[in-house]
């Protein structure tokens, strides 16, 4: 350990803080100049080196991440193995170790050409690691970047992991990162009975206001896990860090989430996943902006796109048709957008213009899957106003505060 310690503190760190216009803004802080100001920087765990490393120094270390999990530019397993550590085998979440494969594409299991470490993929049929895959290594480390969202699949992953390790009496260590959406919470809770798949698992709001320590922390303590069982979990907490934190990532924590704006916009535009609209994928505003070739008809509709194939969308939603519809990404869209709100008010007025309604969702049960309960399909079309619909809500929201309040570790 006393040698590792002055290794990782000769890297000049690159930390991510953000100004007012919510856009990003690197600050280089050198760790050995003591006169460095550094109470406004937010340090996401990864960058608390000396509380983790001795936690797994010596161990045959198993590595949960992808792109997100980096510290000045370096991936989490790049580094590590600087610094000597013992990294046996990674795992990735959907989207793949380097975090370009599409949304619910299979992953399959690979060699790191960089590092020459075996890669196993947790999206799939191989959700949850085996007991075979766990059975070299004695900790794993999980450095996932999560958005807030429940249908945001890496708290299904989380999930899972933990769940094989305390089965196999294995150690998890999670380097927590600042949420992006922690701010509020809102949106119904998930009819676990009913509408539990790996886009929602746990009785949480669409939006948690937790960031993935803290869930960790929920999912540990509920006894969510397969039969009660816990984890031997660690959280590596964030430094200078609070709910109500600007915080603009670094890095894209998946394909079609480009910047700051499409991650504010998910949590209500991706309810629209479940409808025969285009949410952009296929485009360079993916989750920024709405459209269909029928809104050809509705004077309002004046913005036009045409989807097609680019990263993370080999195959998009209305491929290579030209497309009516609106660009949200700027704040002077025709809909009304509040800040720390699920807005479900976009989708009630969309289909209200939209021409087809019969063909406006999709015929399976994925709206259902995305809200977390029924009802929700029909209260759109029958247009129950969005205060109602939010009414409807809220005896969940203001349980799930009481049990969310256990876990926290910010203010």
């Amino acid at each position: 350990m006393k040698k590792l310690i002055p290794l990782f503190l000769i890297i000049i760190t690159g930390l991510t803080c953000c100004n007012n216009t919510g856009k990003s803004n690197f600050t280089v802080v050198d760790t050995q100049e003591e006169s460095v100001k550094t109470d406004t920087v937010v340090y996401p765990g990864i960058y608390q080196t000396e509380q983790y490393i001795k936690l797994i120094d010596g161990k045959k270390t198993g590595i949960v991440s992808n792109q997100t999990g980096i510290i000045n530019g370096v991936s989490l397993v790049d580094t590590l193995i600087s610094l000597k550590q013992n990294i046996v085998k990674v795992f990735c979440p959907e989207h793949g170790f380097r975090g370009n494969a599409d949304a619910g594409a299979k992953v399959d299991n690979s060699i790191d050409e960089k590092t020459g470490l075996p890669v196993i993929s947790l999206y799939g049929n191989n959700k949850k690691p085996s007991a075979e895959q766990l059975s070299d290594i004695e900790v794993v480390v999980f450095d996932l970047q999560d958005v807030g969202v429940r249908f945001y699949t890496y708290i299904s992953t989380l999930h899972y992991v933990m769940e094989a390790c305390a089965e196999s009496n294995i150690p998890v260590i999670i380097l927590d990162r600042p949420n992006p959406n922690a701010h509020y919470i809102d949106g119904p809770v998930l009819d676990t009975a009913n509408f539990r798949s790996f886009i929602g698992m746990h009785p949480v709001p669409v939006v948690y206001g937790m960031t993935i320590g803290e869930y960790g922390k929920m999912i540990n303590g509920e006894k969510w896990l397969k039969n009660g069982v816990q984890c031997d979990l660690t959280v590596i907490p964030c430094k200078n860090y609070t709910h109500n934190t600007k915080y603009s990532l670094p890095v894209k924590p998946s394909p079609n989430l480009p910047n700051d704006r499409s991650v504010e916009l998910y949590p209500a535009i991706c309810l629209f996943e479940s409808t025969t609209l285009s949410v952009g994928r296929g485009t360079n505003k993916q989750f920024q902006i709405l459209g269909h070739p029928s809104l050809s008809v509705v004077e309002e509709a004046d913005f036009t796109f045409t989807p097609l194939p680019n990263e993370g969308a080999s195959d998009p939603v209305l491929n290579g048709r030209l497309c009516y519809g609106f660009d949200l990404s700027e704040d002077n869209s025709v809909f009304e957008w509040k800040e720390g709100k699920l807005n479900i008010g976009v989708m009630i007025e969309m289909y209200k213009m939209f021409p087809e309604k019969d063909n406006f969702f999709k015929k399976s049960n994925s709206i259902e899957l995305l809200s977390g309960y029924t009802g929700f399909r029909e209260q759109i079309k029958n247009g129950v106003s969005e205060d109602e619909i939010r009414k409807g809500w809220q005896t969940g929201i203001e349980e799930f505060k009481k049990t969310r309040s256990k876990y926290l570790i910010y203010e």
